[in-house]
C-alpha cells in the first residue's frame, strides 16, 4: 500500500509533525514525502497573513499533483489567518486522483481560534474532487517537538 505526506512548513513545526506521521505511516505503508515550496511568498508574515486570509495561491516549486497511485493521502499546513497557507490552497486546487481516497488532514497552530476553519476549507476542497474520507488531527505549535504527543494525537485516527 502506497501513501503520501504533502504539507507545507514555514517555520518548521508543521514539517516536524509531518515527520513523526512519517514515521508511523512507513511502519505499514511505502511512503512518499512532498514538502511544497512556494517561490513567491513574502518574508513578512503580515502580508502572508493577508494572503491566507483571502485564500490565495501561492507560486509553487514544481511536483507531483497526481494522487491517484495512493491509497490514503496526507495534506498538512500551518493555519494562517484562520486558513491554510497559500502554497497548500495551491496543491489543494491543482491536484488530481483523490476519488475515493482515505484523507488525513493535519494543522499545526497557534491560539487555535481559525483551526477549525482551515479543517473544513481543506475538507470542502477535497469534496469537490471526490474525497469522502477524511481524519484530522492538529498540534498546538508550542507542542510540535513533544514526538509523543504528536504520536498520541496521529493514534487517534
Amino acid at each position: 500500500m502506497k501513501s503520501a505526506i504533502i504539507y507545507y512548513s514555514y517555520s518548521g513545526n508543521t514539517r516536524k509533525v509531518a515527520d513523526v506521521l512519517f514515521e508511523e505511516l512507513k511502519k505499514e505503508y511505502e511512503v512518499d514525502v512532498i514538502e511544497l515550496k512556494a517561490i513567491d511568498e513574502s518574508d513578512e508574515f503580515l502580508k502572508q497573513a493577508s494572503r491566507a486570509f483571502w485564500r490565495k495561491k501561492a507560486a509553487i516549486q514544481n511536483v507531483n499533483f497526481g494522487l491517484s497511485s495512493y491509497d490514503l493521502v496526507c495534506f498538512g499546513t500551518p493555519v494562517w489567518a484562520f486558513g491554510p497557507a497559500p502554497a497548500i490552497n495551491t496543491y489543494l486546487d491543482n491536484c488530481i486522483g483523490t476519488e475515493g481516497k482515505e484523507i488525513v488532514l493535519f494543522t499545526t497552530y497557534g491560539s487555535g481560534a481559525g483551526n477549525k476553519h482551515c479543517l473544513k476549507i481543506m475538507q470542502k476542497e477535497l469534496n469537490k474532487k471526490g474525497a469522502k474520507d477524511f481524519r484530522c488531527f492538529s498540534v498546538q505549535q508550542l507542542k510540535t517537538n513533544d514526538k509523543e504527543f504528536v504520536l498520541s494525537q496521529i493514534k487517534k485516527l
